[in-house]
């Protein structure tokens, strides 16, 4: 119902938009038919906006550093695995998780202490975990793993091969990923499709879409075309000559389309910058030293001017590196989880002081996880991991998908404690998806492989 709702709102928008921009003109500025298109948005009744934030853990984050068992039988078994890389048991209890839904065999789990501010939205409902999800083919048994008689994702624990797989679920050199084609299926419903899909974190293939182009913003803001801001080398006549020679029209293909892009480059900081600047300051506070914050700040100004936009869905993107812990796990890893728990509760948040805690949905995704066996003082590259799903519609204090066996070379793993997904990344990306509006019919656009899984919702949304 929600989707043919949403689709009867896209084709009366694109109407209405095509109307307008018609009266304006062809020849008209692509600004003043990206005001008229903001304005068509604005028209159509009600708010139903929502917004998928993905927060990326380049490296690969360390599962079993992230989530520890805690009940007395399983953390032992941890600890011998683990050694001097254990967080005591005493020093877990304030972070201890009660899901709704107890745990198969007594298992217990705990956020790492550094995840603390997590627990408070695990306690409210508005958290969940989504256990051992990694990229897949197809459902994969460990004996069909080693006698390699199912097909399986290319490369597996290659840093940019698996961060491919992530956001694009395609081979390295994908030129679109699942939240860009997500795009795709919503770009008319925007006002200003330019804004659909939005990086504050540079160049990512997740946000590639065929039709969608990422839009890139820095944590300050709009960027600007050098030159165009101020007066050119002291001169307004040079900088309005070099505006002149970037955005002239022309006859010549490649000319004609950079002139294009660039048109549009300066169109859309132009607006951002306007819509930013109109917006009152959030009251929530965000940590100026932590990047990941600065960036879900940026993320939250955005959904605060999403009217001015002309946005009723979006895809972001932010991320933070440094998690390819070979060495130096136990000092290195303590930080970063900080920094992703300072981050997420703050932005959180700000979507309740903005009023759409329920309609944006935050998750967590990295390379893959690392192996719960150790190399001294640190872990190797892995496979599946565990990952957060925040906002005010998830499901919340439960974990979903199986509990990987606290062991190394058990049942669950390939090697090392390298965890065999029992979760695709598939159906993971298809319920979030489907929350954002994509209909059933159109997720095998989205994640090419969801028809090789019995399940495309998961529960977690």
């Amino acid at each position: 119902m929600k989707h043919t709702r949403s689709i009867d709102l896209a084709r009366r928008a694109l109407l209405r938009r095509a109307a307008l921009t018609g009266v304006a003109g062809a020849a008209a500025p692509w600004a003043l038919n990206l005001s008229l298109i903001a304005d068509a948005a604005a028209l159509e009744a009600g708010d139903d906006y929502k917004a998928l934030v993905c927060i990326f853990l380049y490296g690969g984050n360390d599962f079993a550093s992230t989530l520890i068992p805690f009940d007395d039988d399983h953390h032992a078994l941890h600890a011998a695995i683990r050694r001097d890389l254990t967080t005591p048991q005493a020093a877990l209890a304030a972070t201890a998780l009660s899901p709704i839904e107890p745990l198969p065999g007594g298992l217990q789990y705990a956020l790492a202490p550094q995840l603390a501010p997590l627990k408070a939205l695990w306690d409210q409902g508005d958290l969940a975990i989504q256990l051992n999800v990694g990229p897949l083919i197809q459902p994969t048994t460990k004996a069909q793993y080693s006698a390699r008689s199912v097909p399986l994702p290319p490369k597996l624990f290659s840093h940019n091969d698996q961060q491919s797989i992530w956001q694009s679920d395609l081979p390295e050199g994908a030129k679109s990923g699942w939240g860009g084609r997500i795009g795709d299926l919503l770009l008319s419903g925007n006002g200003a499709s330019v804004f659909t899909c939005v990086s504050v974190t540079g160049n990512a293939v997740y946000l590639s879409g065929t039709q969608a182009v990422q839009y890139q913003i820095g944590t300050a803001g709009a960027v600007a075309i050098n030159g165009l801001v101020g007066a050119l080398y002291g001169s307004a006549t040079a900088q309005a000559a070099l505006r002149k020679l970037i955005t002239a029209e022309s006859a010549h293909l490649f000319e004609a389309e950079y002139a294009r892009v660039t048109r549009r480059s300066i169109d859309a900081e132009a607006q951002v910058s306007a819509a930013l600047a109109a917006l009152p300051p959030l009251a929530t506070g965000f940590d100026a030293g932590n990047p990941l914050a600065s960036q879900l700040k940026m993320v939250a100004r955005l959904i605060a001017a999403r009217a001015d936009l002309g946005a009723r869905r979006q895809v972001f993107m932010v991320s933070l590196g440094g998690f390819d812990v070979h060495d130096g796990l136990a000092e290195r890893q303590p930080a970063l989880l900080a920094a992703v728990a300072d981050a997420m509760v703050s932005f959180h948040a700000a979507t309740v002081e903005l009023g759409v805690a329920d309609r944006v949905t935050a998750f967590t995704a990295s390379d893959f996880g690392r192996t719960y066996g150790i190399n001294g003082d640190g872990s190797d590259h892995g496979w599946g991991s565990h990952h957060f799903v925040m906002g005010g519609a998830v499901n919340g204090r439960r974990c979903y998908g199986v509990a990987p066996a606290v062991a190394v070379n058990g049942p669950d793993d390939v090697g090392q404690g390298r965890l065999l997904p029992t979760t695709g990344v598939d159906p993971f990306a298809a319920t979030l998806a489907t929350w954002l509006g994509v209909g059933a019919g159109e997720l095998a656009t989205v994640v090419p492989n969801i028809g090789n899984f019995d399940r495309s919702r998961l529960g977690f949304v």
